[in-house]
């Protein structure tokens, strides 16, 4: 039996004017983006979190401290190609993972092969599935207030 490992991650950020919005490493056309040190992309996050976490090597934050000014306003998908840089050196290669977004918007269905794809070539092995779902307008996503995101991903052992 091979040895495998899960891992989980999440993410959230806050809808701000005059930002532009990154989900799963594509800019989307939407009025407002999420604010955050990087540049806020909760689908990137949340997945470099679920690999590192199931390699047992912490966070994103641990990695990427957002009181170090080098993140500021980096390319998420870069720190994911860091990221899972340490997951193989640890050992480990992505079976698959499974990221979703939550938010009552945007609309994500016509880029989520995209993000998929653009996630899965960072990492580059692996397959990564996204998909979104609402809270049908409930807490500060269903208020539109911000977006989440959760990730599980599956490792084996080389």
């Amino acid at each position: 039996m091979a040895d495998l490992r899960v891992g989980i991650g999440v993410d959230a950020h806050a809808l701000a004017e005059g930002v532009r919005l990154v989900l799963g490493g594509i800019t989307i056309d939407h009025p407002r983006g999420l604010a955050g040190h990087s540049d806020g992309d909760v689908i990137a996050h949340a997945l470099t979190d679920a690999l590192l976490g199931a390699a047992g090597l912490g966070d994103i934050g641990g990695l990427f401290p957002s009181s170090d000014e080098r993140y500021k306003d980096a390319d998420s998908v870069g720190l994911l190609t860091q990221a899972y840089a340490h997951v193989q050196h640890a050992g480990w290669r992505l079976v698959n993972a499974d990221c979703v977004l939550i938010g009552q918007e945007p609309k994500i269905a016509e880029h989520r092969h995209a993000m998929a794809a653009k996630l899965t070539n960072a990492i580059g092995e692996g397959e990564v599935n996204v998909r979104a779902t609402t809270t049908d307008f409930l807490g500060f996503t269903g208020r539109g207030e911000g977006l989440a995101a959760q990730a599980v991903a599956l490792l084996e052992r080389r």
